[in-house]
């Protein structure tokens, strides 16, 4: 039985962004179920380049056409993305059909939607990913709103994949009385990858002064509720004489100038802002040289940062939220917002012996390996996606 399935929520395959896009080309390139057909809407705001479609051996990638609109983007493209994929299935009489939505971004418009995909023979997975509305950065009212799109999300829908445990019990919790079945299935990493340094990477630790395994890592969205002004505190008060490399999209970013104010960062010449790296290898080679990695994100499921980080990094510093816990487990230290917590880690785990070291990052790899290989979450999805349409 040949299986559509069709994905949107993230930008697009192959598209260097962040954690939808990494499992979208995951799921695509490590699918060996010959009988599953992936189609996927590729945002670009190009208007010569709309409605093109482009091939894979086991997936078509249309091309959507949005202007450049902020935050609002992804949601207007999102709308456009079901709408078109709901003509292209009619036009196709397409038979065997998924619709896999990542994030709860336009859950009232499924009231329309469902019927219609429902008369086609469509069945609808959404994976809720994290708790949008727990962010600080929005306002209350947009905070509501989420917590509704989130409510139509998961109740309006065939089936819900939450790639945390902790998700999973928030929505078993809240959504008690639900018809809507959900599971668990993780998000993936690959375990210490041979990668070379790479032009962008020699060109960094030059401009910065980097050596390797003399800095502290921090990669993520450049956003209050990933603990920046905390970490970078704690770092500050540190005795370290490694460095605090971050990683992040801090271009034209306010919070950079509120982050400069409040910590005083600039004074501190072991604290060096690198801006963004969306280059896969590059990335891969910062974390591998890394003396050690610190993920303060605190809302959301699991983030696919962390488990890259526990996939190449030996020394993993998390902040202490039961999501990151769940993937840590005992290979990592643990910091809360405390005074003084993180400090007190760094101090702790500069005096560990480098066998010691390794050996987290062996407890580290084997937690990738039981639970998060790319090769795992595939298996499950293509199981899912088997029972789901032989129901």
């Amino acid at each position: 039985m040949e299986k559509n399935i069709c994905i949107v929520g993230a930008r697009g395959y192959h598209y260097p962004y962040g954690g939808w896009e990494t499992f979208v080309d995951n799921l695509i390139d490590n699918t060996k179920d010959k009988t599953i057909k992936y189609y996927i809407t590729n945002l670009t705001h190009e208007k010569k380049e709309k409605k093109k479609i482009s091939y894979q051996s086991n997936a078509e990638i249309h091309n959507i056409f949005v202007p450049a609109q902020g935050f609002v983007t992804m949601f207007t493209f999102t709308i456009i993305s079901i709408n078109h994929f709901i003509r292209y299935i009619k036009k196709k009489k397409m038979k065997n059909v998924i619709l896999v939505v990542l994030g709860c971004k336009v859950g009232p418009l499924f009231l329309i939607w469902r019927p219609i995909l429902h008369k086609l023979g469509v069945k609808i997975i959404i994976n809720p990913d994290g708790l949008e509305w727990k962010r600080e950065k929005w306002a209350w009212w947009i905070k509501q709103c989420f917590k509704i799109s989130e409510f139509f999300s998961i109740i309006f829908s065939d089936y819900c994949v939450c790639d945390s445990k902790a998700i999973l019990d928030y929505v078993n919790n809240k959504y008690k009385k639900r018809k809507t079945p959900a599971t668990f299935i993780a998000y993936g990493a690959y375990e210490n990858m041979k990668v070379h340094k790479t032009k962008i990477v020699k060109e960094l630790w030059e401009k910065y002064q980097i050596n390797s395994k003399e800095y502290y890592l921090i990669v993520g969205r450049f956003i209050p509720e990933n603990n920046y002004e905390t970490m970078i505190k704690e770092f500050m008060k540190s005795k370290t004489k490694k460095d605090l490399v971050i990683i992040c999209n801090l271009e034209k970013n306010k919070f950079y100038q509120q982050l400069k104010e409040s910590t005083q960062f600039e004074k501190d010449t072991r604290i060096k802002f690198i801006g963004s790296v969306y280059d896969k290898e590059s990335l891969l080679y910062f974390r591998q040289h890394a003396y050690a990695y610190i993920h303060g994100h605190s809302a959301g499921g699991t983030n696919p940062s962390l488990l890259e980080a526990l996939a190449n990094t030996n020394i993993n510093i998390l902040y202490d939220v039961p999501y990151n816990h769940e993937v840590g487990e005992n290979s990592c230290f643990y910091f809360t917002k405390e005074e003084n917590s993180l400090k007190k880690v760094i101090q702790k785990i500069e005096k560990l012996p480098e066998k010691e070291q390794k050996e987290y990052g062996t407890l580290a790899k084997e937690r990738i390996n039981k639970e998060y290989t790319w090769d795992l979450v595939v298996q499950k999805y293509s199981k899912l996606f088997e029972t789901l349409l032989e129901k």
